[in-house]
């Protein structure tokens, strides 16, 4: 379900979380969806159950999830994430750091801004279909 690069220097935890934030967004994971236990998770992925843990806390405090106790992680039936309830100058400044990330990424990779835009519209097309 979710894949972790050792190679990428991105912290775990980053990775993590922009891959389950990705599959929601992709429409794989909708409200009411369950995901792994921490532990199970931790397992698949080999990584430890500390930072499955902090990436599932961190995406609750977002109201990205919602927690059951003995019940299991759960994607929030109406995410509301912060970012959709900032302002507009929140959100721009937080745009704006996702792209410096991105590029600052993209360029470690040998990447040009050119495929990142190509990407990111075939992407648009491919969830538009």
């Amino acid at each position: 379900m979710f894949t972790i690069d050792a190679s990428d220097p991105t912290p775990i935890y980053a990775q993590l979380e922009r891959a389950i934030r990705a599959e929601i967004v992709a429409g794989r994971l909708s409200g009411g969806s369950q995901l792994p236990t921490v532990r199970q998770l931790a397992v698949d992925l080999r990584v430890n159950a500390n930072t499955v843990a902090k990436v599932y806390s961190e995406l609750e405090r977002a109201g990205v999830l919602s927690t059951q106790r003995g019940v299991g992680t759960f994607v929030r039936e109406t995410a509301e994430p912060h970012a959709a309830r900032a302002s507009a100058q929140d959100r721009e400044r937080a745009l704006h750091q996702m792209t410096d990330r991105l590029l600052a990424d993209a360029h470690g990779r040998g990447l040009t801004i050119d495929e990142i835009i190509r990407h990111l519209e075939s992407r648009r097309t491919k969830e538009r279909e």
